[in-house]
């Protein structure tokens, strides 16, 4: 196993994700708890010592069935990250109450590493706002020993991550975000990788694999990368990419059965980072990838100086991109649970004043009428 030093530790590359464990007939609350039991041995005889859970999920269990697990080891030999779940504006005031819980459901008096869970825009004017006191409750918990190191998650934009950041950047000591390498220009990772290099905090890697979407690529794409790692998989090669990240320590996978962990851990038994040719080709694939499912916009902004409802229609298609390119997901609906109705796609009125001036002839009222009927199925 490679190990990452962080401060005066040494962290296992590879950390377990709980958010993703084995269930029983497809129910996400059912965890088969015997079969997790199995892997965490097996990941503790293999050297992994980081373990990652959290409040919500498999609906609460998560951290249940980890602690369980986990209790059968002596508490130096793992790390345990949880975090505190703000993606749920009604917990803002109950941090004191829900990280009690945890230490219960977990089996542990402390946490060795605790996020503020998924900054985004829904969240982020309450995680700031000091009346929920959350950080000074979580700071307190950490001068007191109960938290050993104190960070944070980030799915929403780069203008959240630095407001947050201008805020608590003082006292966060690492960052989780979602990196790969479709995410590092779709969903503007690079931006990100940038901010907390500038901050001097380190990377956490949460979706390596993108919920194994990168995990199946076509013959075509296959085989380009065969012929340059031929005893390399696809998902080695998304492994890869994340070791040629030099500010990358832990990497999370949500590991669903033995068999994927056994495979995520030999890959990790390595550290094969990628040359300038073999990034070449992964960031070609990437863009082949986004070409089959996204729309070109350019960001131009000629569209919105034509548009009678004032809508933000460059960012409107980068979320419509990621919604499609994924098939759906919570990401866009998080992002526009926090946009008044009369700025969301559901506003256009097809009038096609941006459609005459866009320089990509996108038949963008013909994709606002689409986005807002799938956000509705989903719903």
């Amino acid at each position: 196993m490679i190990y990452k030093k962080f401060k005066d530790k040494e962290l296992s590359a590879l950390g377990m994700g709980a958010m993703r464990l084995p269930v029983i007939d497809g129910k996400e609350a059912d965890i088969d708890a015997e079969q997790t039991k199995r892997m965490v041995a097996y990941a503790m005889e293999k050297g992994v010592n980081y373990y990652d859970t959290a409040w919500g999920y498999h609906d609460g269990n998560s951290e249940l069935v980890m602690g369980e697990a986990l209790s059968a080891y002596p508490r130096d030999s793992f790390y345990l990250a949880d975090k505190f779940p703000g993606y749920d504006l009604a917990n803002m005031d109950k941090v004191e109450s829900i990280f009690e819980e945890q230490l219960k459901k977990c089996r542990v008096d402390h946490f060795d590493f605790y996020l503020f869970h998924n900054v985004c825009e829904m969240n982020i004017d309450d995680y700031l706002d000091e009346r929920h006191g959350i950080m000074d409750y979580l700071w307190k918990q950490k001068e007191n020993g109960r938290i050993t190191h104190l960070g944070f998650s980030v799915h929403g934009s780069s203008e959240v991550m630095k407001r947050f950041l201008e805020k608590y950047g003082d006292r966060m000591e690492f960052c989780q975000i979602q990196l790969n390498y479709l995410d590092l220009s779709f969903q503007k990772a690079d931006e990100k990788l940038t901010m907390l290099e500038e901050y001097g905090i380190p990377v956490w890697v949460m979706e390596p694999v993108r919920g194994g979407r990168l995990a199946n690529l076509t013959d075509e794409q296959t085989a380009k990368l065969k012929a340059l790692r031929a005893d390399e998989s696809v998902v080695d090669w998304a492994f890869r990419f994340i070791q040629s990240v030099p500010s990358a320590v832990v990497t999370l996978s949500g590991m669903s059965d033995f068999e994927q962990m056994k495979e995520n851990i030999a890959t990790f038994e390595t550290e094969k980072p990628l040359d300038e040719a073999e990034m070449k080709a992964l960031m070609e694939i990437a863009d082949e990838m986004l070409q089959e499912k996204t729309v070109p916009c350019t960001a131009c902004h000629y569209c919105t100086s034509h548009c009678p409802q004032g809508l933000d229609i460059p960012e409107l298609l980068t979320l419509y991109n990621e919604h499609a390119f994924t098939g759906g997901g919570f990401l866009a609906p998080m992002y526009l649970s926090s946009v008044p109705d009369d700025k969301k796609p559901s506003a256009c009125i097809g009038c096609g004043s941006c459609e005459a001036v866009c320089p990509q002839q996108i038949r963008i009222s013909e994709i606002m009428a689409d986005f807002t009927e799938r956000l509705k199925e989903e719903k």
